[in-house]
């Protein structure tokens, strides 16, 4: 061994201390250092290279300085920071010994920092798209000022034009000229899909109707040209212009420097491109980004006679507005429900009657702060999300409950090296902080890999949720100071334990009974065995989570949606580039549908005006013999063949036929719910009613002349609704454009290509969209996909760690009871007695955590409830499953060691002691 004194007084002489102090001195870091060379000899550090860190050590360190400095605050601290001196004085020492040891052990390491990168990664993508999609502002100018002006009481009457339309242009008008608490107030709405396609198949572009108000209010400049103002929007504008989103400027124009004047032909319209908006600005709305932005006066020139902007009753606009300084929320609420009264018997339609007219005028007015815009995306998706975080957050848990039974089994095979320090002279805080810094390492890592991680995964996230989804994803303080929160809380729950744990008893204790530590053992192993317990609890929850989202999932594709879905293919033909006239437009319609009925393979096609799943419908209220129903229906108008088509059974009565013209008899189809509820019988043929709202002023009485079956509309969640079908020879269907359903055996690329080839045999001109039926409802079911998929990954995946958990606990159970083991066998123990000795203590364990599980599922499941279809959130037999699939995993995890202790030569285990 070195002799240290001789190296400290070098560095001790120009402080001319007096010869018992300097050799005081001396003696203390002497005995530090050769502790620091113990060290690095232990960890297989060659003699010249431990006495070249030693002396690397100090030279670093000017002792003189340090002395003098410590010696006028404290005069019996010893300087270096060896002893505990200034608590970060051997923080960089620390360190460099948390890398060396944490080198030295590559395996342990690497299974470490990949568990926190997967937990911390999970959780991190998790919470990256709830701050993208709840937390995160608009990107526009003192967002926090922003209100949506709206009805209270959203119930409407009439067409709407999206989940956030709640005005109409006659209350936009209203609410500009009489609102008195916004300095700025603005419109938008619609959301269009413009075709960009002048033929063929259709190709769109996110569209956005905007007031003149719209970008000023927002403060929003454009990067090339101008925005619109208010004097580019008035009633017959016709074309104005269009401004496009930085985002379509780069894809369709190549980022060209001379876009301003170009045009953009939209639904077959020329619009001059006026400007660029700044490439921060999406929109409006939170998982839509728009790419052409038209005013809303220009919105009859894309729509024609079935233009929102002219319809009384036409629901199509998000009205907000910027508070003045000086108002609230509620202040502005209370000015605009002061002439709410007038401005809705102002706007009353003159189609509504009765107890629609009184709902209507009923209305008032509020403002609503909304600093992050709107969101349908929100709606759907924050609660799934939030409920997502806290199961990737139980999986976190789990695994550093793994981390701490690895922790503890390192710190189990340092005992020796840690009573020998702490019998030296080395204090607990000192040792603590180093395992510490170990722990603190593996949580950067973790961490900073899961970060990286976490990136790819929302965007995977966002993929699995729409092709066409738009989350703005980048980094901001919030989603770094989540994972640096994951870190801090990762090193705490996994770290400080065991290493408060490692340094818990006394130097003598430790060193006792051959080495081996075992007065520290017992509590050592109780521990473990808690955090097992623990990690089976939670399993049981995400394993029980994972199987009800599961069974709701199965639960709904279950469910009779009334028709074949299959082989269904839906063609949507755009011929408003035609500006047909409406008297030719039911010919070319007829013609259309002759050419696509003729086609070889199709088995029978018709048209409908809104096909099932395509995500637009019409609603009304319902008259039956004078009186109105609280149940409204849904409407469509329908060609003859169409529940051929869809192969929905007629119970009774007859479909459609040649002679239900626009001179005869008004007739209607219904399902069996609208007969039930609004009709009140299960044989409607021949009964009649009214709608209540209609087109014109004169409501025609329909005589019902047959009854399909119920049928799924827009959503497989919801039950049935009351449906009546109209013939299209009765009811005006000269829109612009046809729904066409063909059902074929054909595949779908041969069957589209034939369906393009009839199309331009019609007219070339028309523009063609297509979508499979089946994949448009298995898309209405995305977020159940999602909690089943993810849920049932982070169950299984909760499964894993907690066998594993357990094999670690009873592997070193059993490695601990060598020497018992060894005497029960020598006195004659079979070994099928040691595997059932072994296997009931890792029952034990198990049952103890499902036991817990199962109350902590029950608890957590009254917060599902709203997301299951078809099963309680406290379904027994969900239950009964997960607890047994933990039990059987646990115990073939437990069988492992317990063959292995079965196996053990009596004679060796004993000479082990």
């Amino acid at each position: 061994m070195p002799d240290f004194r001789e190296l400290v007084r070098g560095r001790l002489r120009d402080l001319r201390l007096s010869g018992e102090r300097e050799a005081e001195i001396a003696e203390e870091l002497a005995q530090h250092l050769s502790d620091r060379y113990d060290l690095l000899r232990s960890m297989g550090a060659p003699e010249e290279e431990a006495l070249r860190t030693i002396s690397a050590e100090l030279d670093e360190r000017d002792l003189a300085r340090e002395f003098k400095r410590v010696e006028q605050a404290a005069p019996d601290v010893v300087p270096l920071g060896f002893d505990g001196g200034r608590l970060w004085s051997g923080l960089r020492q620390d360190l460099r010994y948390a890398v060396r040891a944490l080198r030295a052990s590559p395996i342990f390491s690497a299974v470490c920092i990949a568990s926190l990168a997967l937990g911390i990664g999970a959780n991190t993508a998790i919470f990256q798209l709830i701050d993208a999609v709840r937390m995160r502002l608009l990107p526009v100018k003192n967002p926090q000022e922003l209100a949506v002006i709206r009805p209270t009481n959203l119930h409407r009457s009439g067409h709407g034009a999206g989940d956030f339309s709640d005005m109409t242009t006659g209350l936009w008008e209203q609410v500009k000229q009489q609102q008195q608490g916004f300095s700025d107030v603005f419109a938008f709405g619609g959301w269009p899909a413009f075709n960009l396609a002048a033929g063929g198949e259709a190709r769109y572009a996110h569209g956005l109707w905007v007031s003149g108000e719209f970008f000023d209010a927002l403060g929003v400049s454009p990067v090339l040209g101008r925005v619109f103002h208010p004097s580019d929007d008035h009633a017959g504008c016709g074309v104005v212009g269009a401004v496009i989103s930085y985002p379509f400027w780069r894809r369709e124009y190549g980022g060209d420097m001379n876009v301003v004047g170009k045009t953009v032909r939209l639904e077959g319209h020329p619009f001059p491109i006026v400007g660029v908006t700044p490439q921060s600005f999406y929109g409006m709305e939170i998982g839509r980004q728009f790419d052409v932005a038209v005013p809303l006066c220009s919105e009859p020139v894309i729509d024609g006679d079935e233009n929102f902007y002219n319809m009384p009753r036409g629901w199509w606009l998000t009205v907000m507005g910027r508070l003045k300084p000086g108002w609230t929320f509620t202040k502005a609420s209370a000015q605009l429900d002061s002439f709410s009264a007038a401005a809705f018997l102002e706007t009353l339609p003159a189609q509504f009657q009765g107890d629609t007219a009184k709902q209507y005028l009923e209305k008032k007015l509020g403002a609503f702060p909304a600093p992050a815009g709107v969101s349908e995306l929100r709606e759907d998706y924050e609660t799934p999300l939030w409920l997502l975080l806290a199961i990737a957050g139980s999986v976190l848990l789990i695994a550093c409950a793994n981390l701490a039974n690895l922790m503890l089994a390192r710190a189990s095979a340092r005992e020796r090296e840690i009573a020998v320090r702490m019998a030296l002279g080395a204090e607990r805080g000192r040792i603590l902080r180093q395992l510490l810094m170990e722990s603190v390492l593996l949580a950067i890592a973790g961490a900073g890999l899961g970060t990286l991680l976490a990136g790819g995964l929302s965007r995977l996230l966002v993929r699995y949720l729409g092709q066409n989804l738009f989350v703005n994803l980048e980094l901001d303080w919030r989603v770094l100071g989540f994972g640096a929160g994951l870190a801090l809380l990762t090193t705490c729950l996994f770290g400080l334990g065991p290493a408060m744990r490692a340094t818990k008893a006394s130097p003598a204790r430790l060193m006792n009974s051959g080495g081996r530590g075992q007065s520290a053992s017992r509590e050592r192993v109780s521990l473990r065995k808690v955090l097992v317990m623990s990690q089976v609890a939670m399993s049981v929850v995400l394993v029980a989570g994972g199987l009800l989202f599961a069974g709701s999932l199965r639960k709904i594709l279950a469910v009779d949606v009334g028709f074949q879905q299959n082989n269904v293919l839906i063609m949507i033909a755009d011929f408003s580039s035609l500006h047909l006239p409406v008297e030719p437009r039911m010919p070319l319609k007829r013609t259309l549908l002759e050419r696509v009925s003729a086609i070889p393979g199709v088995q029978s096609a018709a048209e409908v005006m809104y096909g099932p799943f395509m995500g637009s419908g019409w609603n009304n209220q319902i008259l039956v013999d004078g009186k109105l129903q609280q149940t409204g229906a849904m409407e469509d108008t329908i060609t003859d063949g169409y529940f051929r088509t869809m192969q929905t059974p007629l119970l009774m009565g007859r479909d459609f036929d040649d002679h239900d013209t626009a001179g005869s008899q008004p007739v209607a189809i219904v399902n069996e719910k609208f007969a039930k509820v609004l009709l009140g019988t299960d044989n409607p043929i021949g009964r009649t009613f009214k709608v209540d709202v209609y087109r014109g002023e004169k409501q025609p009485e329909y005589q019902v002349v047959g009854l399909v079956k119920d049928s799924k509309f827009d959503d497989m969640r919801d039950d049935f609704s009351p449906m009546a079908y109209y013939p299209q020879t009765q009811i005006r269907a000269d829109k612009e454009n046809t729904e066409v359903v063909v059902r074929s055996q054909l595949p779908p690329d041969a069957l589209m290509a034939s369906l393009r080839r009839a199309s331009a045999d019609v007219n070339p001109a028309m523009t063609l969209e297509f979508h499979d039926l089946r994949h448009e409802i298995e898309d209405s079911l995305l977020r159940e996909r999602l909690l089943a998929t993810l849920s049932g990954f982070f169950g299984v995946l909760a499964i894993v760690l907690a066998a594993i958990g357990l094999y670690g606990v009873i592997a070193y159970s059993v490695a601990r009871r060598t020497n018992e083991i060894g005497i029960r066998m020598a006195l004659g123990a079979i070994p099928t007695r040691i595997v059932r000795m072994i296997v009931a203590e890792a029952l034990v364990l198990t049952v103890t955590g499902v036991v817990v599980g199962l109350v902590l599922a029950v608890i957590a499941a009254r917060s599902t409830a709203s997301l299951l279809y078809g099963l309680s959130a406290h379904d027994p037999v969900t239950l009964a499953v997960a607890s047994l699939a933990l039990v059987a995993v646990c115990l073939a995890a437990s069988a492992v060691p317990a063959l292995r202790a079965a196996r053990l030569n009596p004679m060796t285990a004993l000479r082990e002691e």
